[in-house]
């Protein structure tokens, strides 16, 4: 076997470092979860406080919330409080796109 050593070095320079890798791979298990990916297409339709997100996806207010923490977290949601009532929604432009071409690569033929 014959290793190119010129294209390993130019690839090795362009990689991310160990940080950035595994800021993204946490970033990717977040997304890992069937539950946070439903709350995020909740989001990315309307804003909405937890009790309409546990009423859309037939879920307890407590394992929403549970769920909505690792999101934020993550920087991948964000909330304002009205009065008694929290509202979430996406962080984010870099959220949608996200969801949109994950969706658009899966539907591809």
């Amino acid at each position: 076997m014959h290793v190119h050593a010129d294209k390993v070095a130019q690839v090795q320079n362009m990689l991310p470092d160990e940080l950035t890798l595994n800021r993204l791979s946490d970033l990717f298990r977040v997304f890992g979860d069937g539950t946070r990916i439903r709350i995020l297409y909740v989001l990315f339709e309307q804003e909405v406080c937890v009790c309409d997100i546990a009423s859309l996806l037939g879920m307890t207010q407590s394992a929403v919330s549970h769920q909505l923490r690792v999101l934020k977290t993550a920087r991948l949601i964000r909330s304002r409080r009205e009065g008694k009532t929290v509202y979430y929604t996406l962080s984010d432009d870099h959220v949608r796109t996200l969801l949109s071409q994950a969706t658009e690569h899966i539907c591809e033929e």
